[in-house]
C-alpha cells in the first residue's frame, strides 16, 4: 500500500518538489509506493497528466522508479540527501564484512608526500595550469605503460567525478548506458540522478559478455561503462580475450561513448586489458585514493580531444582545478620506493585473502567469484535468509540487491581485512547459510 503523507501542488514542478520534500524528510523512506497518477490527481483536484509529468520529473531527477505492477516507488538510494543519514548498523560482536573498503593499515604512509605537496604548491596561484607538471608526467609514463594513449589529460576528484563530468559532456537525460549487472551501487545512482537509463549487461569473471553488449548496442545505447578489473561487486576483471571480443564488438559502432573505470589500479591484482581508444569517443579513468589514501581525492583521466576538452572547460567554471598540493603529493608517492612497495604488498594481501576464502568456501561446495580487488561474491537462492543467517553466527556482509538490476542474487563479501584465522569459520558460516540453495554463476 502507498505510504501515506501530505502531497502539496497544483503544477508538476510543485508535486515533484512535495514528493522530494517528503523523501528528504523521511515520511517517504526507500521502497516506499508513492500514491497512483489518478489517486494523486484527485486529491489534488488536478488532471492525470500533471501527476504523470511530475512522477516523470521524479524518475529522471533518480528519486523515485517504475516498478511495473508495484507502482512507482521510491527508489533505494534516492538521489536526495534524507535528513538522517545513518550508517548502515552492524551489532555489537559481529564481524563487518560489508564495506567494500581497502584496509586502512595497507595504505602507504602519507606524512612526507603531503609535506612535499604542500611545499611545492605553496607559491601556486589562480593563473597557473590545472595539471601539474609533475603529475601529468607520471601519469603519462604510467598510463602509456599500460597501453592508454595519454596525449589528452584532465584530473579530477574521483572516479565518480571523472564519470559524471564524460556523461555530461557527451549524453542528455532519457539516454540509455550500458552497464555491468551487478553493478556499482554508486555509479546506478548516479545515472538515476542524472536522468539516464541503465541498460543491464550481464557478466562473467572477465568482465563484461561481448554478445549481450553488441544486442544492446544495436537497440540504440548511447554510452558503455565497462569496469577494468576489480569490479564492484563481483571482482570480476576484463582479461585479454575479452577484451579482444568487446573491441570487436565497439569496432561496429564507433560513435558509442566507451567509459573505462580503473578505481583499483595498484591494488587489483589483475593486469590492465584496455579498450581504450576502440571507439571514437572514450574516456580511462584511474583513481588513486583506493590504493594509495582515501583522502586523497584524485583521479586522472584520459581520453580522445575532444571528451577531454570538454571536460577540461566545464570544470574550469566550477572547482577549477584539484588541488595542486594532492596533485604534487599523488606525483612524489608514484615515485617514492617505499609507498610503491606498500601498495604492492597490499595487492598480493588482497590476492592471497581472495584465493584464501575461494578456496575454502569451494572445498564446502559453494560457488564463489573474485579474480581481483578486495570483494568476493557468493551466488545464493535467497540473499534475505543467507544475510540473516550470517549475521546470526556472527558476520555481516551486503546483501546482492543493493547492486543487482536484472541478475541474480548473491552476496558481497569484503575480504580486505579478512585475518587468516577467520577464512575457514567464514567459508563454514557461509556454507550453512547457503545450505543446498547455494546457486552457481554471476
Amino acid at each position: 500500500m502507498p505510504v501515506r503523507y501530505s502531497p502539496t501542488g497544483a503544477t508538476a514542478k510543485e508535486i515533484a518538489a512535495g514528493v522530494e520534500r517528503a523523501v528528504t524528510d523521511g515520511a517517504l523512506g526507500p521502497g516506499a509506493e508513492v500514491m497512483p497518477i489518478r489517486a494523486l490527481a484527485g486529491e489534488l483536484g488536478v488532471n492525470p497528466n500533471t501527476v504523470a509529468a511530475a512522477y516523470r520529473l521524479l524518475r529522471e531527477r533518480g528519486v523515485v522508479e517504475t516498478a511495473g505492477r508495484r507502482g512507482t516507488r521510491v527508489r533505494s538510494r534516492p538521489a536526495l540527501t534524507p535528513v538522517d543519514r545513518r550508517p548502515l548498523e552492524v551489532p555489537a560482536g559481529v564481524r563487518d564484512l560489508s564495506d567494500g573498503r581497502p584496509a586502512q593499515r595497507l595504505l602507504p604512509r602519507l606524512t612526507e608526500s603531503l609535506r612535499h605537496g604542500a611545499a611545492i604548491a605553496a607559491g601556486r596561484g589562480y593563473d597557473d595550469e590545472d595539471i601539474d607538471a609533475d603529475l601529468a608526467a607520471g601519469a603519462r609514463a604510467i598510463l602509456a605503460a599500460d597501453g592508454i594513449p595519454p596525449e589528452h589529460l584532465a584530473v579530477t576528484s574521483s572516479t565518480l567525478d571523472s564519470v559524471e563530468r564524460v556523461l555530461q559532456a557527451h549524453l542528455r537525460a532519457g539516454d540509455r548506458v550500458a552497464v555491468e549487472d551487478p553493478a556499482w551501487a554508486n555509479l546506478t545512482d548516479l545515472l538515476a540522478a542524472l536522468g539516464l537509463v541503465a541498460e543491464p549487461i550481464p557478466i562473467d569473471d572477465d568482465g563484461m559478455l561481448a554478445e549481450p553488449l553488441d544486442r544492446a548496442l544495436a537497440r540504440g545505447i548511447r554510452a558503455v561503462i565497462v569496469t577494468s578489473r576489480a569490479q564492484v561487486p563481483t571482482g570480476a576483471a576484463v582479461s585479454p580475450e575479452r577484451a579482444r571480443a568487446l573491441r570487436r564488438v565497439l569496432w561496429k559502432h564507433r560513435d558509442v561513448l566507451l567509459v573505462e573505470d580503473d578505481h583499483a589500479a595498484g591494488i587489483a591484482g589483475a593486469a590492465l586489458a584496455a579498450l581504450a581508444g576502440a571507439t571514437h569517443t572514450w574516456a580511462y579513468v584511474r583513481s588513486v585514493s583506493k590504493a594509495w589514501g582515501p583522502d586523497l581525492r584524485l583521479a586522472v583521466l584520459a581520453g580522445d580531444a575532444t571528451t577531454i576538452g570538454r571536460v577540461r572547460a566545464h570544470q574550469r567554471l566550477g572547482p577549477g582545478w584539484v588541488s595542486h598540493a594532492v596533485q604534487e603529493a599523488v606525483a612524489y608517492l608514484w615515485q617514492d620506493p617505499r609507498a610503491r612497495a606498500a601498495v604492492d604488498m597490499a595487492a598480493r594481501t588482497y590476492a592471497d585473502r581472495r584465493t584464501s576464502l575461494i578456496t575454502a568456501l569451494a572445498e564446502r561446495g559453494v560457488a564463489a567469484h573474485g579474480r581481483s580487488g578486495v570483494n568476493v561474491w557468493v551466488p545464493v537462492r535467497d540473499e534475505t535468509t543467507a544475510v540473516t543467517s550470517l549475521l546470526g553466527q556472527g558476520w555481516a556482509v551486503a546483501p546482492g540487491a543493493r547492486f543487482r538490476l536484472v541478475s541474480r542474487p548473491g552476496l558481497r563479501i569484503t575480504i580486505a581485512t579478512l585475518r587468516p584465522a577467520e577464512v575457514i569459520p567464514l567459508a563454514e558460516a557461509v556454507a550453512r547459510a547457503a545450505a543446498s540453495r547455494s546457486a552457481r554463476g554471476i
